[in-house]
């Protein structure tokens, strides 16, 4: 059985109603200023950064537009988009928590508040990757080192960061959220 190789993953979803804003394209022409012209591709990340900010996530056609605001081929900036856990392929709900899974974290908890926080927003736990509600409310994400080891678990939400996190803390953490 020969299966089909897709360059490109479902989770980058297509989103062909994405257009760079004008104010988009005034940031990155200014972020371009600093660095050399024939040092563009410096400027990947903080291009793929402008462009996660005003639009939510790197959709795949902001990443074919980035590569060519920056003289570079596309697969040039998938392979950054792909790389970084906190560029973000897919649409993330308005309260993003993210829930580290290292060794530390793991041996404190972090496994059941994951669980904890999929059973509060009807997600399966088992599943792989971040995880929506239907309502594009919440995402919950297992992700790697939040660098804080000897607090764990230890989570985020949206910018937030939250130490020996507790079921207890984490319905505090929800309530916020609404």
């Amino acid at each position: 059985m020969s299966e089909h190789f897709d360059p490109i993953p479902n989770e980058l979803r297509p989103d062909p109603t994405w257009k760079p804003t004008p104010a988009l394209e005034a940031e990155v022409a200014e972020l371009l200023t600093h660095y050399p012209s024939d040092k563009a591709r410096a400027a990947s990340l903080m291009v793929l950064h402008a462009i996660q900010e005003a639009h939510g996530w790197i959709p795949q056609e902001s990443v074919t537009w980035a590569a060519k605001k920056l003289g570079l081929s596309p697969i040039n900036i998938y392979e950054i988009v792909t790389f970084y856990p906190m560029l973000q392929r897919a649409p993330v709900g308005k309260h993003h928590l993210k829930v580290c899974r290292t060794l530390s974290c793991a041996l404190g908890g972090s496994g059941e508040l994951h669980k904890h926080f999929c059973s509060l927003l009807g997600l399966d736990s088992r599943a792989h990757g971040p995880q929506t509600t239907k309502d594009g409310k919440y995402t919950v994400e297992f992700v790697e080192c939040l660098a804080s080891c000897g607090t764990a678990p230890v989570m985020m939400c949206n910018e937030d960061f939250y130490e020996g996190v507790s079921n207890a803390k984490a319905d505090e953490i929800m309530a916020k959220c609404k």
